[in-house]
């Protein structure tokens, strides 16, 4: 149990190292900079398409760190250290998903408050925005970490991980971006019921993809 405590410190260290904290910031911000630039000064319409862009950039930002999540360890020896002291693969999926939530999740919701200042949303919608991203940033998370365990032996994993798990991200972008229309009350459970399917179901298709890499 030590070796996975250490791995997921060490994951949220070189999550927040090196300046990496400040990537979903940075990348918010540039989002929300431009975004108004595509739409015109209409602050209804940037209002009413603002939360939209919200979680596709929430969802890029979550694949931003794809290629440090797992290659290194697979490169460093690392998985197979852990898989000779008896830990499932399934179970290290499952840190690493946790300590991927904490690391681009945390600073993914401190850039949400400006972000949906230059997208024109009102306090009612940054609540909304704020409480489903919470909702989907473990699901997110996992969907980040299946996509690093499955492009771990590709050089340009992260050219095509966005691709793999495009499918199954395209419920939370529905349900999450249903939950800032007033008539779309059944989005937040919908959106709440997707998370949670995939939260339980990342770290076994990760740990099915992490083994592979050791066949």
């Amino acid at each position: 149990m030590t070796a996975l405590i250490a791995l997921f410190w060490r994951d949220l260290r070189r999550a927040w190292g090196s300046g990496a904290l400040w990537l979903p910031v940075v990348f918010f911000l540039l989002v929300a900079t431009a975004f108004p630039f595509s739409v015109g000064p209409d602050a209804p319409l940037l209002a009413r398409t603002g939360g939209g862009m919200v979680w596709v950039a929430a969802l890029l930002a979550a694949l931003l760190p794809i290629d440090r999540l797992v290659r290194p360890d697979r490169e460093a020896g690392v998985l197979d250290q852990l898989a000779v002291r008896g830990f499932s693969d399934e179970l290290i999926a499952a840190v690493k998903i946790a300590a991927h939530a904490i690391g681009f999740g945390l600073p993914l919701l401190i850039a949400l408050l400006p972000a949906a200042a230059l997208l024109a949303q009102d306090a009612e919608g940054v609540v909304t925005l704020a409480s489903g991203l919470a909702l989907a940033i473990p699901a997110l998370a996992s969907l980040a970490v299946l996509s690093a365990a499955l492009t771990a032996n590709l050089k340009s994993g992260s050219a095509i991980g966005g691709l793999l798990v495009l499918p199954l991200a395209v419920p939370l972008l529905i349900f999450g971006a249903g939950m800032l229309d007033p008539s779309g009350r059944g989005a937040t459970k919908l959106l709440a019921a997707a998370a949670l399917l995939l939260t339980v179901i990342g770290p076994f298709a990760a740990g099915v993809a992490l083994r592979g890499l050791r066949e």
